[in-house]
């Protein structure tokens, strides 16, 4: 069983190589960024802060990228997607050394913000570029092989950021992951090449007849769907979960309840980046042939009853195991809700369709993290995750109103069948 879910996920990798140049290239910056996820809510609290301040590191990270999601996929749409992919992890490098140079909370919040910057010009340029080199009936496996490869550096990284504050101090990891950056400029600018013409090849919609009612803008009609909303909303509440609970609360609710060290949350944190990596596969094939819907529904739903297992623990175990029910519910959508996105996308649009439902995601980064922490610390740990479940739960079922965008595959006919 574990052969083959490997041999499924390394099977497009070794059938196209620009995905696998585009994996490369992710395993190197998320490795980066990884390794200042158990660090960065520590560092912030030994400059003197309280929970919701210490959310807003991950918010001015978060607000950054929604501020340039948008303009960036139409400079994306205009001049490649190269670009974004190689100035990215350039930009990216600049912001973690200035974090670990940081003085007071006002700098480090400063340099969070043209991190974010590069986080923004990277992610959009690979989003862009996989739906360039893939088609509908292959884009959730090749989302999710190079989301296996975002997962890969996740994993690599907690543990790696944990040990070396460890023996270095909670400033090392910012730089290590300047360094990571740094490394992924060079191989893109290497290795990546410009595939703006892939989409550019798709048919544009026909104008409409002469004398006829001017319809509205694509972009109009394509941000106020059902479709761009539902996605769009499962989207926001995927990140808000990621940077609210998991990265904010978990590790002050683990350090504050539990006595978890820098070093014990890294390895937890890997644990559960491992869990996802495992089930990328699967979960891009049960998109692919089944639907979307099959697969971000019931993710939603997962990740709820975790979040609620997470708020009332109150021994190690029933904390890690909320934490591996967290990385299961998250497994399961995998690259659905992206793969969704680019389904929906006009293709001369793809670079802006793209950026909007990057946006979506960034506002839950962006308002997640202060507005649990303002929850945290008006209530308890336990109340601000229960405020996560709930809207995780809304955001899943409110996806089901969505129309789907792959038919579900019928089974083969069976030989007796055939013979009839």
């Amino acid at each position: 069983m574990l052969l083959r879910t490997v041999r499924r996920a390394l099977g497009p990798l070794l059938e196209h190589e620009q995905l696998l140049m585009i994996s490369i290239s992710t395993v190197l910056v998320m490795a980066g960024q990884g390794v200042i996820s158990p660090v960065l809510p520590l560092f912030a609290e030994e400059l003197g802060v309280g929970a919701a301040v210490i959310g807003l590191t991950l918010s001015f990270f978060a607000l950054a990228r929604l501020i340039l999601n948008v303009p960036l996929g139409l400079l994306s749409d205009r001049y490649g997607r190269r670009v974004l992919l190689v100035s990215g992890p350039l930009v990216t490098s600049l912001g973690m050394v200035g974090s670990g140079l940081a003085g007071d909370i006002y700098q480090l919040l400063a340099w969070r913000f043209v991190a974010g910057a590069g986080s923004a010009m990277y992610m959009t340029g690979a989003q862009i570029y996989l739906a360039d080199i893939s088609t509908a009936a292959t884009r959730a496996r090749f989302m999710g092989t190079n989301q296996g490869a975002l997962l890969l550096g996740v994993s690599i990284g907690p543990a790696v950021g944990g040990a070396v504050a460890e023996f270095w101090g909670l400033r090392a990891p910012f730089y290590l992951v300047g360094a990571f950056a740094l490394i992924a400029t060079v191989y893109a600018y290497l290795r990546l090449p410009e595939t703006r013409h892939l989409a550019e090849a798709a048919p544009a919609p026909e104008p409409p007849p002469a004398g006829t009612k001017a319809p509205r803008r694509a972009w109009v009609t394509f941000a106020l769907s059902r479709d761009f909303l539902a996605v769009a909303a499962v989207t926001l509440a995927i990140f808000f979960t990621r940077t609210a609970s998991r990265q904010t609360i978990m590790p002050l609710l683990a350090s504050a309840r539990l006595g978890f060290s820098a070093g014990m949350l890294g390895v937890l944190f890997t644990a559960m980046s491992v869990v996802n990596m495992l089930l990328i596969a699967p979960a891009a094939f049960i998109a692919d042939r089944y639907g979307r819907k099959a697969a971000i529904v019931p993710s939603g739903l997962v990740t709820a009853a975790a979040l609620l297992i997470l708020g009332v623990s109150s021994t190690t175990l029933v904390f890690v195991t909320g934490a591996m029910v967290l990385a299961l519910g998250t497994s399961i959508a995998g690259p659905a809700p992206a793969a969704y996105a680019a389904d929906i996308s006009p293709p001369h649009l793809r670079g802006l369709g793209m950026g909007m439902y990057r946006s979506s995601g960034d506002i839950g980064f962006m308002v997640g993290p202060p507005l649990l922490g303002l929850v945290a610390d008006a209530t308890s740990y336990g109340w601000a995750l229960a405020v996560n479940a709930a809207l995780m739960a809304v955001a899943a079922l409110f996806f089901l109103t969505a129309r789907e965008t792959v038919q579900r595959v019928a089974p083969a006919p069976s030989k007796a069948a055939v013979r009839q």
